[in-house]
């Protein structure tokens, strides 16, 4: 992979958790609750960095075989997975001894657009 490729991925990465930890905050100052058992720092920026990451991987391999079209297929498809994606914590099963866990799905559905949202934002600044 080329290297500004790479950090145009992790850096999207990592303005994605930074939305995803302010979000966090946000949403806790507003409404008092948290789910510290499901969603802290290392599965926010794990999440987050690796699907940066993948989604560059694949508009590397767009870019390669793909070159005339591979833009606009790229963001068709990393738009169709991100509303894909808000399925999972839709249909999340939490413990039993969290309180408020119909709260769960408002605080986790904003998160799954930033890693999207960053890529989409970076991507004139890594283009060649």
């Amino acid at each position: 992979m080329q290297r500004h490729i790479f950090f145009w991925g992790l850096l999207s990465g990592v303005m994605a958790t930074v939305a995803s930890l302010i979000w966090n905050e946000v949403y806790y100052f507003a409404f008092q609750i948290s789910f510290p058992s499901i969603i802290h720092f290392i599965s926010i920026s794990a999440a987050s960095i690796a699907s940066c990451l993948v989604a560059v991987t694949g508009y590397t391999l767009l870019q390669r075989f793909l070159p005339k079209y591979g833009d606009i297929i790229f963001n068709f498809i990393l738009s169709i997975i991100t509303i894909a994606s808000l399925v999972m914590p839709l249909s999340f099963r939490l413990p039993l001894d969290v309180s408020f866990p119909e709260m769960f799905p408002a605080l986790t559905l904003p998160m799954h657009f930033f890693p999207a949202m960053a890529l989409f934002t970076l991507q004139p600044l890594f283009r060649k």
